[in-house]
């Protein structure tokens, strides 16, 4: 159950961010279905889907509630911050290669840009995994417990 949702809030996470590349280009990309950075971020609604599912199933004051929160928490800063910045850093390295060694031969593999995630990404992504997690986890207990 826990890793139901998790792994599905990652998957619907997912499935999202090719819905809207494909809303914005008209293209069907695939690679957006295992890619990192975008709208939304599937890390927040995965640590989010898994901390909501224990909330429910393990109770929202027990250690492990507590503990998938922390660790959520400290996932979700990361993609905002530190991720970030590294896409950022990528964009500027790959203007300076292109600037610099415009009449060289240089062999460059051009850097991934679209790593980390702006505030509302993260934010959306962890609305995902809570909607989607509370919904399939209250599905699965009404089904047990013979509703």
């Amino acid at each position: 159950m826990w890793l139901f949702c998790a792994f599905f809030s990652w998957c619907l996470a997912q499935c999202i961010k090719m819905l809207i590349a494909y809303l914005k280009t008209k293209r069907i990309d695939l690679r957006y279905l295992v890619s990192t950075g975008g709208m939304p971020s599937a890390h927040s609604a995965t640590v989010s889907g898994l901390a909501t599912t224990l909330g429910i199933t393990e109770g929202f004051n027990s250690p492990l509630f507590a503990l998938s929160t922390v660790y959520a928490i400290i996932t979700m800063f990361d993609a905002s911050t530190v991720r970030r910045a590294t896409g950022q850093q990528a964009a500027v390295i790959n203007q300076i290669v292109r600037e610099l060694f415009v009449q060289h031969r240089f062999q460059h593999k051009r850097l991934k840009e679209l790593l980390g995630h702006t505030r509302i990404e993260v934010f959306m992504g962890m609305l995902t995994g809570i909607a989607f997690s509370a919904a399939a986890t209250s599905i699965f207990l009404n089904k047990l417990q013979g509703g």
